[in-house]
Parts: structure tokens; sequence; C-alpha cells
């Protein structure tokens, strides 16, 4: 299991989950963590997508997407590249 780091701020889940990518339609498994991490950083884009680009919020998503290109390098290809 991947380690959230210190930064993270987001709902910490206790089971994780499959996840489809809202684009193309692929889909992974998540463990806890990971899920944890991707719904956060699916919240990060939304709100960058509505115009807030607070510095914080976009170094929080590249910290996020670094993340989990470090810890699920395929999880990344499939659900966030």
């Amino acid at each position: 299991m991947s380690k959230l780091p210190k930064w993270f701020n987001g709902e910490v889940y206790t089971e994780g989950a499959e996840v489809t990518n809202r684009f193309g339609g692929d889909s992974c498994y998540l463990n806890a963590e990971e899920l944890s991490m991707y719904d956060f950083v699916i919240g990060a884009s939304n709100m960058y997508e509505m115009g807030m680009h607070h510095d914080k919020l976009v170094t929080d998503l590249r910290k996020g997407l670094n993340w989990f290109r470090k810890n699920n390098p395929n999880a990344y290809m499939i659900l966030l590249d």
C-alpha cells in the first residue's frame, strides 16, 4: 500500500474501488490510499476548470499527479493521463 503524503488534506478512505476513466472508459482497481488521492486530484481539477486558479490548488494538484506517477504509474496512465 502506498502511504499518503503529509501535505494531503483530503478524505482518507478505508476501502478501495474500481474506477473508470471519465473520458475513455478504461478502468482499474485503486486501493484505499490511491482512491483517496484520485478523488482529491479529480476534485482539484474540477475546481481549476471552474476558474479557481489559486496557487495552493495548482501546487496540490501537481503534487497529487506526481504522487500517482510515482506510486501507481499504470493507474495514472489509465485514469489521469
